[in-house]
């Protein structure tokens, strides 16, 4: 097998992603080619598709989820995530054994098994009668999450109703009115409302998925984010036992050692960019799929670099990339938007990353670009 090196892997993942050279792609084409943006909050992925597209406004990506061509849902991991209605519809029924792990887990599990308030016994609540329940609240149509959550309870005295909604829309399809999936709803997630996806597309969701599914989201996969791993792809997508799934795919899967060692595997027509490509400096949001989509991120940053970018309690933060891997964070506050390198920047590097921070102050509302003190180097 070919070895990969970890720069030759950086470029390929920065290429894949739209981060060597922004494109003239639509926002839907791009999307699309992403698989879905994370979307904890709904206004990153704004960001994150200026910093892969030329001259992209946010009112393009608006009229996206208004029009109901992209849709904010759980998906990937069990995670918020903007993806295309079509991939939505196709990439759900494959990944709801994921979810369905999540609304499995204690937390939720706990709360279905909680005693009646004003009887003392508990009220025999199962997955599939708060399934149904909660869709026949809905009756098709829109409702605040809190509205949801205020009807549980008042159904099930002694159980946190904001519990029951969660698992809900963990194990049915739900997607979010475009008021609380756009830009503007940052931090509000108390407003969102949430309508069945099947009513809101005005289509049902595929088949439940098969391996033939399996094996279109590792192309998808490797298309975005290749050459990869088997647990990288697992890492990303939140499945497991994908190796099986691998194994199947025989001439079409082209085979890598890893910088490690490690068996890499792309498609077989995928061609990978020239690893002393220049990268330019480019601001990342917080979530941003680059530094979610594998395993093993040391291609696209150190090892101990994670711990400031995703310091705990589910948090991934802003970053910035010089010469392709992560070198700081950034934050927005009071109109300054703050660069904090993680280490001293060359003073060409320094300049190309300002020139870049200035140029999404418009996009982002900022006013002024700060530096922290670490001084440039020669």
């Amino acid at each position: 097998m070919t070895a990969l090196s970890l720069r030759a892997l950086n470029r390929a993942l920065l290429d894949r992603q739209f981060l060597l050279a922004r494109t003239d792609r639509t926002p839907l084409d791009v999307i699309g080619r992403l698989v879905a943006l994370q979307a904890q909050e709904p206004n990153w992925p704004y960001v994150g598709l200026w910093s892969r597209i030329h001259d992209f406004t946010r009112a393009e990506l608006t009229a996206l989820v208004e029009d109901r061509k992209v849709v904010r849902s759980a998906l990937l991991r069990s995670t918020q995530h903007l993806t295309t209605a079509d991939d939505f519809l196709r990439m759900r029924p494959l990944l709801q054994p994921v979810l369905d792990r999540t609304a499995g887990s204690s937390y939720f599990t706990r709360n279905r098994a909680a005693r009646d308030s004003a009887s003392g016994h508990g009220t025999g609540l199962d997955a599939a009668s708060l399934v149904a329940e909660g869709l026949a609240l809905l009756g098709g149509r829109t409702l605040p999450r809190r509205e949801l959550a205020r009807r549980l309870a008042e159904r099930h005295p002694g159980h946190d109703g904001r519990i029951l909604a969660g698992e809900v829309e963990l194990r049915t399809p739900l997607v979010h009115d475009p008021a609380t999936a756009s830009w503007g709803s940052w931090g509000n997630r108390s407003a969102i409302s949430v309508t069945p996806a099947a009513a809101w597309l005005g289509r049902p969701a595929a088949a439940t998925g098969d391996g033939e599914a399996a094996r279109e989201l590792i192309r998808r996969y490797l298309a975005a984010f290749g050459p990869a791993g088997v647990k990288d792809v697992q890492a990303w997508s939140g499945l497991t036992r994908l190796g099986e799934v691998v194994a199947t795919m025989g001439a079409e899967l082209r085979r890598y050692a890893g910088p490690g060692g490690a068996e890499l595997f792309d498609l077989a027509d995928a061609e990978l960019p020239d690893p002393e490509t220049p990268a330019p400096a480019r601001l990342l949001p917080a979530f941003d799929n680059v530094l979610l989509g594998h395993a093993d991120r040391t291609r696209i940053i150190d090892d101990e670099d994670r711990p400031r970018v995703m310091p705990g309690s589910a948090r991934v933060l802003p970053t910035f990339l010089v010469d392709g891997r992560v070198h700081g964070t950034w934050s927005l506050d009071a109109g300054t938007l703050r660069l904090a390198p993680f280490r001293p920047l060359r003073a060409t590097d320094r300049t190309a990353l300002e020139q870049e921070a200035h140029r999404l102050l418009p996009f982002v509302g900022g006013t002024t670009v700060a530096h922290d003190d670490r001084p440039a180097t020669t």
